[in-house]
């Protein structure tokens, strides 16, 4: 071989070696960052992630493996969710998948650059999360998990199960756009049903059974729980008290009749943390939010729970039981 090409040979192979070698490397590990409303040993908190991380793996990503979540909990608690948020911000992951208005808000005050998919959001364009459904602009995009409007239906499904009422008692978060915005659609519908409305915060166990007690010493009253952290983390003190004082209710979610409440209209929280996830798997792929529309939920389901109607003296009429999604006897 002549020399010239022998030096040519080398300097080749040599230029390929950087390439073999960075071909050999393996691929960089993602994170995530998980920011929750609830508790972790919450056992609803423990279905909807572990939901989440199924769907994940059925993507391809596996924790410890190919991809690390970073975990925070509790971000019903504003301090906390302050907190969450600036921690989240400092990490600065891949993206980040967020639940609840509660949680979802700090996030969006302190991380501008990070992706933030959300899911179990009333109203994302009312909350002012994003631009529009459509196009959410931006860096979040997520699923909605219905608007304000929905909110009325609560009521229409109160005075179906129980005609006689004429007072509901609306358990809401003021601090949280979406508990107002619940509240005012609930207001707009209650005049043509002939019902008067009373709001009941939901900041701390004392203030909701003071409220409820007080309420609860008037007949022909109702209850209706609308969406939000607080809600849900007080849950089993509200199902408590309007059996205490067979008040019917209605809640946003099909997890408070699983508990013993007495009806529920709204999407599965569950299948709405698997489609999160496949959000999540676009954006560690490359995609960007603002291009990912805002989904809505693709069912409502209706549960009634007859155990609930019995203990409070109640007839749930046969249409009704006839049309529902679910009865638990």
């Amino acid at each position: 071989m002549r020399r010239r090409e022998f030096i040519k040979l080398i300097g080749g192979a040599a230029a390929a070696w950087p390439a073999a070698t960075r071909a050999q490397q393996p691929a960089k590990v993602k994170r995530i960052g998980v920011v929750m409303p609830l508790a972790a040993d919450d056992p609803e908190m423990q279905t909807r992630v572990s939901a989440f991380l199924q769907e994940l793996q059925q993507l391809g990503w596996i924790d410890g493996r190919n991809v690390i979540l970073e975990y925070r909990y509790g971000a019903a608690d504003p301090d906390r969710a302050r907190k969450h948020a600036a921690e989240m911000a400092a990490l600065a992951p891949d993206v980040i998948f967020a639940t609840g208005n509660s949680a979802v808000a700090p996030l969006l005050q302190a991380v501008r650059s990070v992706p933030i998919v959300f899911a179990i959001v009333p109203d994302p364009v009312g909350a002012g999360f994003v631009d529009n459904l459509a196009r959410p602009g931006g860096n979040v995009t997520g699923f909605a998990m219905f608007e304000y409007g929905i909110s009325g239906k609560w009521l229409e499904l109160l005075k179906e199960i129980a005609p006689s009422l004429t007072r509901v008692a609306v358990l809401r978060d003021p601090a949280l756009a979406a508990g107002i915005g619940q509240f005012a659609a609930i207001q707009s519908v209650a005049p043509s049903m002939g019902v008067e409305l009373s709001a009941v915060n939901v900041r701390d166990a004392a203030e909701i059974e003071l409220a409820i007690a007080a309420f609860a010493r008037i007949a022909n009253g109702g209850l209706i729980v609308t969406a939000s952290g607080l809600s849900v983390i007080h849950r089993d003190l509200i199902i408590a008290l309007a059996l205490r004082y067979k008040l019917p209710a209605v809640y946003w979610q099909s997890l408070y009749t699983k508990g013993g409440g007495l009806a529920s209209y709204g999407p599965n929280a569950t299948n709405e943390y698997r489609r999160a996830a496949s959000y999540v798997d676009r954006i560690l792929r490359g995609e960007k939010p603002a291009d990912l529309p805002v989904q809505a939920p693709t069912r409502y389901e209706t549960i009634i729970n007859l155990k609930a109607a019995k203990a409070i003296g109640l007839q749930i009429p046969q249409t009704l039981l006839v049309r529902a999604d679910e009865v638990i006897e």
